[in-house]
């Protein structure tokens, strides 16, 4: 493409014309001559500096003067997107249809236009949606009930009386439905304690490779809609996630735990059991909560506190050194 049909796609400007002609994509570190990178944060200076791509794309109020053509456009990043969609390869989309070398159950129900790929087990009394993809050695258990447009890449597991609403996305490595970690101490040994419930996913929502999402005690672990899961979290039994949360790799959630709409948990927080998170909250990365957090509350550190409270401890501890030293000189001093 060349840079005027790209302003022209995303209602961008052209302020150094080129020759150039665009084939590929990349970021402003690894692009080359050839490709369009773009450039949305001052954080990206030095590397936009430094890039060689053919084009960038920049923020409309861009003044400073880039090593190569530059297209003005007032969200770099949302154009981008567009210009992906455009010249990165299409998706790849399995033909509809039952592969040879998977067994399906005589009393499973498969909607129209379903794609089941090789060495796929779906179990008795399973529905599969329309134009549902389960990919290569997925798993499908008794009475499970997946909604339409779900794509479960390969290696996906969904044990029985599961459900999952419609456009689904389940990456590779996800199981769903395995018993939650219950048990109680008798007779001096740990007797496990029967996880009879099920999960319920509702739809739209997105999880990442290898999570896990355990199945109730009794009733249903609830995954809200819009909900987008990153790689290797762990959700324990119980647990209700609100609609459109976002959820970082290595979070773990304890048992019967609940989250409202639009909580964000960054990498690796820890939510302790029977706890609430308030509509909107923040978990920062790394944070251990083990209280009910109250909406709209950005809390870091462990245990959680608030973030102008977290900020003042955080000065105080920093300065532990220097105190302790005045400490034993005034002791040495009195003593």
């Amino acid at each position: 493409m060349r840079l005027e049909q790209i302003a022209d796609l995303i209602e961008g400007e052209v302020v150094t014309p080129s020759e150039v002609e665009i084939t590929g994509i990349a970021c402003l570190r690894n692009a080359g001559p050839s490709d369009l990178a773009f450039y949305a944060s001052q954080r990206y200076w030095k590397e936009l500096c430094a890039t060689e791509a053919g084009a960038v794309l920049v923020p409309s109020d861009f003044q400073e003067t880039a090593p190569c053509p530059i297209i003005k456009v007032k969200d770099p990043s949302a154009a981008f997107d567009l210009i992906v969609a455009r010249l990165a390869p299409k998706p790849i989309s399995p033909s509809p249809g039952v592969h040879p070398q998977a067994v399906v159950a005589s009393s499973a129900i498969l909607g129209e236009e379903v794609a089941i790929g090789p060495f796929v087990v779906i179990e008795e009394g399973a529905v599969i949606g329309d134009r549902s993809v389960i990919g290569a050695h997925g798993f499908i258990g008794a009475h499970t009930v997946i909604g339409k447009e779900c794509l479960f890449h390969p290696r996906v597991t969904v044990r029985e009386r599961c459900t999952i609403g419609d456009r689904v996305i389940l990456h590779p490595g996800v199981v769903i439905g395995s018993c939650g970690f219950g048990y109680i101490f008798r007779n001096g040994e740990h007797q496990k304690i029967p996880q009879a419930g099920s999960v319920h996913i509702e739809e739209d929502v997105e999880i990442g490779a290898n999570t896990t999402i355990d199945r109730a005690r009794f009733g249903k672990t609830i995954i809200g809609k819009g909900t987008k899961i990153d790689n290797l979290v762990q959700i324990a039994h119980n647990v209700v996630i609100g609609a459109h949360n976002i959820i970082c790799a290595q979070v773990g959630i304890s048992g019967s735990t609940r989250t409202g709409k639009g909580v964000t948990l960054a990498g690796q927080v820890g939510l302790s059991g029977h706890i609430e998170i308030g509509d909107g909250a923040i978990i920062a990365a790394q944070s251990g909560i083990s209280k009910d957090v109250a909406p709209n509350s950005l809390l870091v550190g462990s245990p959680g506190k608030p973030i102008d409270q977290w900020k003042k401890n955080n000065f105080y501890y920093q300065r532990l050194p220097q105190l302790s030293e005045r400490l034993k000189a005034l002791e040495k001093k009195l003593l």
